[in-house]
């Protein structure tokens, strides 16, 4: 009878350690989220670009595109280049709101319709709990470190190109 206990026990052990194993295995295989450790996704192939009245300006881009990867954004990030930028996708057209609570940097906020135009250029504050909207329905909203809009001549009306947003046409 020991002998079946003791067989028990290990087994019940072993199989709490295979489903602790495989949740940490793929806990760390998601992006770092709003725990103090900055997000890093892959930089997208493809260049975002900027059609403005100067001419087009080119961004390179991470895409957040999951409900974790828009909720840590670009939380805790202390820089980025100035052609950097990251680009918020919504499966579709809604009110959105972002704060910079735990954003040390202070970024431009590019709120961005569904046919790709410029809806709204507002500037973010860094650690700011403020809530920042354009005041109407977006689908997308690309974040670039301050005064870049500004510096590119982006503004309200012009187009955004890339892939993720001209599949959202349809």
């Amino acid at each position: 009878m020991t002998h079946r206990n003791w067989l028990t026990t290990g087994v019940v052990c072993a199989a709490i350690a295979f489903v602790v194993a495989t949740g940490a295995f793929f806990h760390s295989q998601q992006p770092a989220l709003a725990d103090s450790r900055v997000m890093i996704l892959a930089v997208d192939p493809q260049p975002l670009v900027a059609v403005t009245k100067g001419g087009e300006r080119s961004f390179s881009i991470e895409i957040a595109d999951t409900s974790a990867e828009r909720e840590a954004g670009l939380m805790f990030r202390e820089e980025m280049a100035d052609d950097h930028g990251m680009l918020f996708v919504f499966e579709e057209p809604r009110d959105v709101s972002f704060w910079m609570k735990n954003t040390p940097m202070p970024l431009d906020l590019i709120f961005v319709g569904q046919d790709g135009k410029v809806r709204a250029i507002k500037q973010g504050e860094p650690q700011s709990e403020a809530m920042i909207s354009p005041g109407e329905p977006v689908r997308f909203v690309l974040e670039l470190k301050a005064g870049t809009a500004a510096r590119g001549g982006i503004e309200d009306g012009d187009l955004l190109r890339h892939p993720a947003i001209g599949t959202a046409h349809n």
